[in-house]
């Protein structure tokens, strides 16, 4: 009696724990500032949490954004484009690899509308992605109509109706991190990069040599040396003012919108790209970027005014004068400060920047006999500089990189890109040793251990990158490098997955479904088709471990990566089961023929993931991913749904529920 009582206790629990459907945003929509002629449509979001959905304005071959797809009537138009309240949070995604824009909690959509008629319906439909630390969820497509009239009076209706849904809210999810939390990372990691910046442009031809003449100029004065460096504090101060006001100008110019946009533009990335490689040429020594002289004549020409206003002068006319070494630097910070789609992200990064470059003037100010220890000009310098170049012209492929990906070019794949990385460092190590002279300052005679050392850094990392040529995973830089699935050559997959489906006597009878789409990992011949996948099942007399996954689903890579790997699962997998892999995030369209609507949701089921979703959900009850099933050849569940858990004993218990 006890034992039975056990199973009844395990199997609610199971039920419990396992079988959810998550519904963690709540849809509203409403209308307000109705006027004769013009009306804001809001529709808002409640997010629980621990959740969160995304932007309209994040990158290609991410997360699904948020949009909004509005009917054609001629009883209205609409105005601009939607607005999102508040502001997205913006931050660097190591989950998606990317820079992503959220919202948690709640979120306000507004679009204005022009009003044609007096009483009129808006159709339409939007589409999003919910996600917490621990998988995303489907995209959803929910549809809406919202009732206007001229007499103020609105109602909204959803269009689909979910009936008799089971609704278990996820329990102990812990977000990426608050709003709070992802903006000072953001902002941080930009004001650091700002700093670095700063430093190497110090370090630049145009700069460093002027340290002395400028900070002797203000200890010298007459006025004792106290004034000396309250002038220098000025000087310094101008500095930071001058490029602080460079970034903020380029949030008010462009605005917060459009910095979005850019960060999630595959053409403003090419152009990013093409603006880093002229950079990076420039500081290769091919040509110099300089401003107009009359302009800084005349910038220079106010210096020799008195006062607070000539030490501005003085400081602008040194960022003038100096745009040849710090505009290359100083454009790929901004573009930089742009992609992370950051409104305060420009003048954080130019802060950063000035500060590096204006607080060794006001140390050689207050501490005049620290410029007898500084290195004496040279050649060096010039090897900063090129050394910046080399640097640059590798980080520029990762914008082109974004581009490749957004648009499926295929042209820069991991091996193309890595083989560009390995060239351009094994080319930099030859410099820094003398091997290679871009100039006439290159002449080494002898090599320095600073060099050397730094030689054998950029050597080591070449090397380091070599084996990535055939499929090593490179985790200390994989963030830069294109997806691992772009690789063409792998010595680590197995080809077992060849699109053809082996027979029970060795053979291959057809072309597998959706093999041209998807691989399953580690040479596992697995299925991405269901019914296909039962219909060999019964051919070869084995069960069937559906596999509910998806592009996005972090844990899903974590369990394959950490348990299925495992000998004895990867055994069990291979020889004891038919697997079937249904990705429920996928955009595949069906066939026309294929497309039907859900008796569980009445929703139109248009694409491949749309349609393992409704399975999932209608079949199994939630639609949270990893989730695994054993079922028979004829659909009929064998054992207990299994869901994330890098226990790998218990995966094989799992496997081993039917022996």
């Amino acid at each position: 009696m006890r034992k039975i009582f056990s199973i009844i206790l395990f199997s609610l629990f199971t039920l419990l724990v396992h079988a959810q459907i998550y519904a963690p945003v709540d849809w509203k929509f409403s209308v307000e500032n109705i006027k004769d002629e013009e009306a804001t449509l809001v529709i808002s979001a409640s997010i629980d949490e621990g959740w969160h959905i995304y932007s309209q304005f994040i990158e290609a071959g991410g997360p699904v954004p948020t949009s909004f797809k509005f009917d054609n009537s001629s009883s209205f138009s609409l105005i601009e484009d939607v607005q999102e309240f508040p502001e997205a949070v913006s931050a660097f995604d190591p989950n998606f690899k990317m820079q992503i824009s959220w919202h948690k909690e709640k979120v306000e959509f507004k679009q204005k509308i022009a009003l044609h008629d007096s009483s009129f319906t808006v159709t339409g439909s939007l589409e999003y992605m919910v996600c917490n630390d621990m998988n995303c969820l489907p995209p959803e497509e929910v549809e809406f109509s919202i009732p206007i009239s001229s007499n103020g009076e609105t109602g909204t209706k959803m269009a689909v109706e979910k009936e008799n849904k089971a609704i278990v809210k996820a329990e102990g999810d812990n977000h990426f991190g608050t709003d709070d939390a992802f903006a000072d990372k953001s902002l941080w990691g930009i004001f650091l990069a700002g700093l670095i910046g700063g430093f190497a442009a110090f370090l630049m031809p145009c700069i460093y040599p002027m340290v002395p003449l400028t900070t002797s100029f203000f200890t010298k004065q007459s006025g004792g040396r106290m004034k000396g460096i309250r002038r220098a504090l000025i000087y310094g101060l101008s500095i930071i003012v001058i490029y602080v006001a460079l970034g903020m100008l380029i949030t008010l110019v462009f605005g917060a919108s459009a910095l979005n946009e850019a960060a999630s533009s595959a053409w403003f990335n090419l152009v990013f790209f093409a603006i880093i490689i002229v950079f990076a040429v420039s500081f290769l020594g091919a040509f110099e970027i300089t401003l107009p002289s009359r302009f800084v004549n005349k910038m220079d020409s106010k210096s020799d005014k008195g006062g607070l206003i000539g030490i501005f002068f003085m400081a602008f006319t040194l960022s003038l004068v100096s745009f040849s070494c710090t505009g290359p630097i100083i454009g790929y910070l901004l573009v930089e400060a742009v992609a992370k789609g950051s409104m305060l992200g420009p003048a954080i990064g130019m802060l950063g920047f000035s500060v590096a470059l204006a607080v060794p003037f006001i140390i050689f100010a207050i501490f005049p006999a620290f410029l007898k220890e500084m290195p004496k000009s040279g050649g060096w310098l010039n090897t900063v500089k090129v050394s910046l170049g080399f640097l640059e012209l590798a980080l520029a492929f990762k914008f082109l990189s974004n581009v490749d990906l957004a648009y499926h070019w295929g042209i820069l794949d991991r091996e193309v890109f890595l083989a560009i990385w390995i060239v351009l460092f094994a080319v930099f190590g030859l410099y820094l040793l003398g091997k290679i002279r871009l100039s006439i300052f290159d002449e080494v005679s002898v090599i320095s251990l600073p060099r050397l050392f730094i030689a054998i850094l950029v050597f080591s990392f070449t090397v380091y990158m070599v084996p990535g040529m055939w499929g090593a995973p490179l985790k200390g830089i994989s963030a830069w490098l294109p997806p691992h699935t772009t690789q063409d050559f792998d010595l680590n997959k197995i080809s077992f997955n060849t699109g053809t489906k082996a027979s029970s006597d060795g053979g291959t009878t057809k072309t597998k479904k959706y093999a041209g789409v998807f691989e399953a990992p580690h040479g596992i011949d697995a299925f991405f088709d269901y019914e296909e996948g039962l219909a060999y099942a019964k051919e070869v007399n084995k069960p069937v471990l559906i596999d509910f996954t998806g592009w996005s689903c972090v844990n899903c890579r974590k369990m394959e990566a950490s348990v299925w790997s495992d000998p004895q699962v990867l055994k069990r997998l291979k020889e004891d089961y038919v697997v079937v892999s249904l990705y429920v995030d996928d955009r595949t369209k069906l066939k026309s023929n294929e497309t039907y609507v859900s008796a569980f949701s009445g929703k139109n089921i248009k694409t491949v993931g749309q349609k393992w979703s409704d399975l999932q959900s209608a079949t199994f009850g939630t639609n949270s991913q990893p989730f695994y099933v054993i079922v028979d050849a004829e659909g009929s569940r064998l054992a207990p749904p299994h869901a994330f858990d890098l226990s790998i004993q218990k995966y094989l218990d799992f496997l081993d529920y039917t022996k």
